[in-house]
């Protein structure tokens, strides 16, 4: 055999090995944009080159699907990764209402933020679009709906899906109905979502420490996601979450870097920034490297579903005190290492763009 045989298939095989060693995931969004928490979890998972994200499938949650759609697909072609197919899920919650929740708010009080049943995004239709900052994409989104998507793709690849969840968990609890299978045949679930008790005295939890707004908004799929026979639950919490900071340390860093990821934050990411946190970044950064988090609580988890004052709160028990339900303990992170979560948003955001991967949904070769 030739010296450039011999090459050429040692590079087959390190590239085949390169390719087993990579991490399956869907990212199932509530893509609210541009810039954003949002669309930079989405970055840091079309970024690493330890992932392969098989396809974004978008829910209602922070703003309206379509609109959500429309920013995922501009997210994608302005940083070369359009092999990454965009599937739309589900457009309102499983029970929900936008007439109820403002009856609620009448009979209970009113959270301070609604997401899409926000009074200020109820002045126009759900399914039209605005004018973007970005402009509007070219491509489309896949013809399939992203409950059918999942789906397929844990019986294509049996037991090796994360299924990355940072919004409301209504596609997930679709899933999960279309096929009772699904959820034992993924890898875990990787939530954004739950809070137990949060230090913050913001409006948001001070007097409710156990609402969180991505099982708020959908309770009952949420509460059908947590009790799926997964074989691993993890929750990045709002009191892991208040912990972290996007200014000054991670966008100043971006400010810096010149690679189609960085520059997307550095343009449309709004500052001064006085009110968000890390919130979906810290959970796609924890599942491709868990040593960002340095304290969780591992307990029984649900989330209330009557309809009363108390509706789409986080409840949890521990061994002794659980209800006789099918419920799941959940790794629910606590505590994290801002440095590090830093460090690693900035150098996974400032590489350049990776190469585009014909047919997202396949393994790399």
């Amino acid at each position: 055999m030739s010296s450039v045989a011999r090459r050429f298939l040692l590079g087959m095989a390190l590239c085949g090995s390169i390719a087993s060693a990579q991490r399956y995931v869907i990212a199932d969004q509530d893509a609210s944009g541009p810039g954003g928490s949002d669309m930079m979890s989405l970055l840091v998972l079309l970024q690493s080159p330890d992932v392969h994200l098989l396809g974004i499938t978008i829910v209602t949650g922070d703003s309206w699907r379509d609109e959500e759609v429309a920013h995922t697909l501009r997210l994608v072609e302005t940083v070369g990764r359009t092999d990454v197919k965009v599937y739309p899920g589900a457009a309102f919650p499983l029970v929900r209402t936008y007439a109820w929740t403002k009856l609620a708010d009448k009979m209970y009080g009113v959270p301070s933020y609604q997401g899409a049943f926000s009074d200020y995004r109820m002045k126009r239709a759900w399914d039209s679009l605005p004018v973007m900052r970005e402009g509007a994409p070219t491509t489309k989104a896949a013809d399939e709906d992203a409950a059918h998507f999942m789906v397929r793709m844990v019986h294509k690849y049996p037991h090796q899906v994360t299924i990355y969840a940072a919004g409301p968990l209504t596609n997930v609890a679709l899933a999960i109905k279309l096929d009772p299978h699904f959820a034992e045949l993924a890898q875990e679930l990787v939530a954004m979502g739950g809070s137990l008790v949060p230090q913050s005295k913001a409006d948001e939890w001070v007097n409710n420490p156990r609402h969180e707004f991505n099982f708020w908004f959908d309770p009952e799929a949420a509460s059908i996601a947590l009790e799926a026979p997964w074989a691993k639950i993890t929750t990045t919490t709002v009191d892991v979450s208040l912990k972290t900071h996007p200014d000054p340390e991670v966008l100043d860093g971006l400010a810096k870097a010149h690679s189609p990821a960085a520059e997307y934050i550095t343009k449309y990411f709004r500052r001064p920034v006085t009110i968000n946190y890390l919130w979906d970044e810290l959970a796609a950064a924890a599942w491709i490297d868990p040593t960002i988090i340095t304290g969780e609580r591992y307990m029984y988890m649900d989330v209330q579903t009557s309809h009363d004052g108390n509706y789409g709160d986080v409840l949890t028990w521990d061994e002794k005190f659980k209800p006789a339900l099918p419920l799941n303990k959940v790794h629910a992170q606590m505590d994290v290492d801002q440095p590090k979560l830093a460090k690693f948003l900035i150098d996974e955001l400032s590489k350049p763009a990776p190469k585009t991967v014909p047919g997202s949904d396949e393994l790399v070769k």
